[in-house]
């Protein structure tokens, strides 16, 4: 549990990193990676088309 010291939170390094990853992180995954997909098709599509 954090503790308080001198108007300082005070955590352990586990406690520190135990962030939870919330819908944002989540919707940047899905947008990079449907901007990815966008873009190796169109240079497909340019390039190796016949």
């Amino acid at each position: 549990m954090a503790t308080r010291r001198d108007d300082r939170i005070i955590e352990t390094s586990t406690e520190a990193r135990q962030g939870e990853p919330g819908p944002s992180v989540a919707a940047l995954l899905t947008v990079s990676t449907g901007l990815a997909i966008l873009i190796l098709g169109v240079i497909w599509f340019v390039f190796f088309r016949t």
